[in-house]
């Protein structure tokens, strides 16, 4: 823990934002350098233009390789783009504009020129291909729309990102974005600055280049998910900090468009996010599940509260952060539990047999409420697009993850958006107050009551590059230990049980009880997620046994 995690960031904290853009144009990657070459993760490409990682040859590279891909999958309807407030989504964004106007590619930028939150480029994406429709939505074929999403996520300021949605609307899968990035490095390599562009003001002006309201259409549809005249009526006093990102017209919108008690707690935007408290690594980091970032908003939440619930989200409003005045910033996972219980008991329109989606690192408890309120449980690996088919067809009701992302279905059982949407997530805690007169927090303490508290934790283990190789390639065989701390081993897990596809990693359960190992995509450590329900003393010793699971398994 850094010794200033919490406090205001200090002058010294800030990037250079001005050599920062500068970078962005100068620097040339080079292609033979593995950090310098296009990689996508399960967000997207990320880097930074100090360190060649995210520059001007990336984003047209991978721009173009967008355009080819999408051409081969006959997707030739409207492409949406979006861009979050990093100082590095707007060069991006420009980037794009002008490789994608010289392909005759038909785009929608933001008619106010503003910022576009990922789930309102999701939900653009899923109104244009038939959501909310007789015929539902078809994620594939002519006139289907997809989409670009600039951001990356809650990173430092010196990072920026790039994701692409297909037209399902939700993250690409791996076969998508192998392929995007394979072609966007054979781009680099032959040299980028063949790529076909345009300038910015012929791009601007091009037949092909139209403007869509992202703002009106999300938040004129909000309805049809939220209880706007619950929380209305109840008075629910809401204060929510964007963060210095992409919902920030939003939040003042939808008080104003719904007559909600609702004040936006910071509405600044800063591209040096000067404004943040450091994160527990020193670092600026618009993290909303963190109590660090979030010290500003926790910091008004006390005993004279001003608000009722005070929310945050991230850069791109995908992730949610839940503040209430007796308990704080919620864990993630204990509001996930919560909003589910609600969610499925509040719900008439849902299909009877809508399933929950959960993430395998993320808390047994919502296991345990699935059980109790008789709904099927479908079992992920890590990564929100596993999510999409059944958000599409409504056969999940909710869909989550462990790191404070979510999202679920409009009331009368259709999908709402495919990527993760932190804004309804903050509307719901909302709604629970205005609908049951409690808390989400004193809801989470009933759940606790009645399935048990647990203990939740993540740590890190060191790894050399081959034992991390070995670790994903694991097979349920290699786990020789009959017991993890003191219980008898129930399960040893390579592949997700709800889709049973592969978690690139091991999780091991028992009856009060797991553990799950993955190793990390950017350092040499393996990530260990653990949960016990029988206290901290006994999370220790799970934690501890799993080094030595993992250990054996990778020395077998």
């Amino acid at each position: 823990m850094h010794e200033r995690a919490g406090q205001p960031a200090q002058p010294s904290d800030l990037i250079d934002v001005d050599q920062l853009i500068a970078d962005y144009y100068a620097i040339v990657p080079d292609v033979t350098n593995p950090e310098q070459k296009v990689i996508f993760g399960t967000s997207g490409h990320r880097g930074s233009a100090f360190d060649g990682a995210f520059n001007e040859a990336h984003i047209a590279a991978i721009t173009q390789a967008i355009v080819e891909y999408r051409a081969a999958q006959g997707t030739d309807g409207p492409l949406y783009i979006g861009r979050d407030t990093h100082a590095l989504s707007l060069p991006a964004w420009k980037t794009a504009l002008e490789v994608l106007a010289a392909n005759g590619v038909t785009v929608r930028i933001d008619a106010r020129d503003a910022y576009t939150p990922t789930p309102a480029l999701s939900h653009a994406i899923l109104i244009t291909n038939g959501a909310g429709s007789s015929g539902g939505v078809v994620t594939e074929g002519p006139g289907r729309a997809d989409g670009i999403v600039i951001t990356p996520s809650h990173n430092p300021p010196r990072d920026g990102g790039f994701k692409y949605n297909p037209p399902h609307g939700g993250p690409a899968d791996s076969d998508a974005t192998g392929w995007i990035a394979n072609r966007a490095n054979e781009l680099l390599a032959e040299g980028w600055e063949k790529i076909r562009r345009v300038s910015l003001e012929e791009a601007l002006a091009a037949e092909t280049t139209g403007r869509h309201d992202f703002l009106s259409a999300y938040v004129e549809d909000l309805a049809n998910v939220i209880n706007f005249d619950a929380i209305r009526e109840a008075g629910v006093r809401i204060g929510a900090d964007p963060l210095g990102g992409a919902s920030v017209d939003y939040w003042g919108e939808i008080g104003d468009r719904y007559g909600l008690n609702l004040t936006v707690v910071n509405p600044d935007v800063d591209p040096a996010f000067g404004f943040m408290t450091l994160d527990w690594d020193g670092k600026i980091r618009m993290d909303c599940s963190s109590p660090n970032a979030m010290a500003s908003l926790l910091s008004k939440m006390g005993d004279d509260a001003p608000f009722d619930i005070a929310t945050g989200n991230d850069t791109d409003s995908d992730r949610h952060g839940i503040v209430t005045p007796d308990a704080g910033l919620m864990n993630p996972n204990h509001f996930l539990a919560t909003a589910i219980h609600y969610l499925f008991q509040n719900r008439p329109g849902w299909p009877a047999d809508a399933a929950i989606g959960k993430t395998l690192v993320s808390s047994s408890l919502i296991d345990r409420v699935a059980e109790g309120i008789g709904r099927t449980l479908i079992e992920v690996p890590v990564g929100f697009k596993y999510f999409v088919p059944g958000l599409v067809s409504g056969t999940v009701g909710f869909g989550g993850e462990e790191s404070a992302g979510a999202s679920f279905l409009r009331k009368d059982g259709t999908v709402w958006t495919t990527d993760k949407d932190g804004i309804i997530l903050c509307l719901l805690a909302a709604e629970m107050i205005a609908v049951t007169g409690k808390s989400p927090s004193q809801l989470h303490a009933e759940l606790v009551a009645q399935y048990g508290a647990s203990a939740y934790a993540r740590i890190d283990a060191a790894a050399t590059k081959p034992e991390k190789a070995k670790l994903a390639a694991l097979e349920p065989s290699d786990v020789r230990a009959t017991e993890l701390a003191g219980e008898p081993i129930t399960a040893r897990l390579v592949r997700a049980p709800g889709n049973n596809e592969p978690i690139g990693g091991l999780k091991v359960t028992t009856q009060n009880a797991w553990f799950a190992a993955r190793p990390s995509g950017t350092e040499d450590v393996y990530k260990i997620y653990a949960e016990s329900f029988k206290g901290t003393d006994h999370l220790a010793e799970v934690q501890a046994a799993a080094k030595d699971v993992v250990a054996a398994a990778l020395n077998g």
